[in-house]
């Protein structure tokens, strides 16, 4: 005999996140320092939504994507500048 009267237990951290949350994330992402760490904490956490959590994980990857970028660049400007100060012989 089946029962259809069995509560269906489902975890907090699978609801979708609503508004509200996703403005209180945003809010406290836009804090210099804090950011970083708390995709850190949300983007590794077990006990974390996981639109947040793979929000943040994909936050962190493109951070790092951006910072190879940037370092690449900078690095290409640099040795420009160095190479246009060692064309003047000083």
């Amino acid at each position: 005999m089946e029962n259809n009267n069995q509560i269906q237990v489902r975890d907090v951290n699978d609801q979708p996140m609503a508004l509200g949350d996703w403005i209180i994330t945003f809010l406290l992402l836009s804090i210099p320092v804090v950011n970083i760490v708390l995709l850190f904490v949300w983007a590794l956490g077990k006990d974390v939504n996981k639109s947040k959590k793979t929000y943040c994980q994909a936050e962190l990857i493109v951070l790092a994507f951006v910072l190879v970028l940037y370092l690449a660049f900078f690095g290409a400007f640099f040795a420009s500048m160095m190479n246009g100060l060692n064309s003047f012989n000083l």
